[in-house]
């Protein structure tokens, strides 16, 4: 059966993929961008998550477009990277203001129409820097470790009303982003992965798909890493 499916930062790279794979499965797809094009094939909603009266206004677009907001990814996410001594507080706040501020807004405009519902799926990607830290993003890795903590409190507040929340830390994807590093750069980081390659954003995007099935219907407050066994142990 077709659901509501919102994906957050979905015009591109990992929520692109995402919002793609679940119209592929027959689900109606609305996505939110807050720059640049919007997607092709999708119902898109510009929304800038750390205003909170554009975040309910996208809500309320989507419900009138495919009705309320049945999965929801928690994607969008920006980074603002430089060490500890040389960042701004502005570098700090923005990064928790979108990535953390943002995503708890955006699951509590969907908890409203999942516990009407009494079922619903709530999942936030977060980052292998979010369990293995990172030089150079105390700000990122901090907002995404907020993310486990957000995810395990909302499954004990939800569980009993059929949602569940989870995360998927993803480790090195092939994006624009890592494609843009140089070569020497990309070799230093793919020799740590047991698995020695960077991850596709299609198997970011397949475990996104698994957390939101019925087939993961007893699955709450868990972290599913797609690193390659970068974050092991952790």
């Amino acid at each position: 059966m077709s659901r509501s499916v919102l994906v957050t930062g979905g015009n591109r790279g990992i929520g692109a993929a995402i919002a793609a794979g679940f119209a592929e499965a027959g689900d109606t797809v609305a996505v939110t961008y807050r720059t640049g094009e919007a997607p092709s094939g999708v119902h898109a909603v510009r929304c800038d998550v750390t205003q909170p009266d554009q975040v309910r206004q996208a809500f309320e677009d989507v419900a009138e477009h495919q009705g309320p907001v049945e999965v929801l990814i928690a994607n969008a996410g920006i980074t603002r990277d430089t060490l500890l001594l040389r960042m701004s507080d502005d570098d700090w706040s923005d990064v928790i203001a979108t990535n953390l501020t943002g995503s708890f807004r955006v699951a509590k405009q969907a908890a409203k129409g999942m516990l009407r519902l009494r079922r619903g799926r709530i999942v936030f990607i977060s980052s292998v820097v979010g369990l293995l830290g990172s030089a150079g993003q105390v700000n990122y890795a901090a907002s995404k470790a907020g993310l486990v903590g957000m995810a395990r409190s909302l499954a004990r507040e939800l569980g009993s009303r059929g949602i569940t929340a989870n995360v998927v830390a993803p480790g090195f994807i092939e994006t624009d982003m890592t494609a843009a590093l140089p070569e020497a750069t990309r070799d230093q980081y793919q020799a740590q992965i047991p698995l020695q390659r960077y991850g596709t954003v299609a198997e970011v995007a397949s475990a996104v798909r698994f957390l939101a099935s019925e087939e993961a219907s007893y699955i709450t407050g868990a972290v599913v890493p797609v690193d390659g066994g970068l974050g092991m142990g952790h």
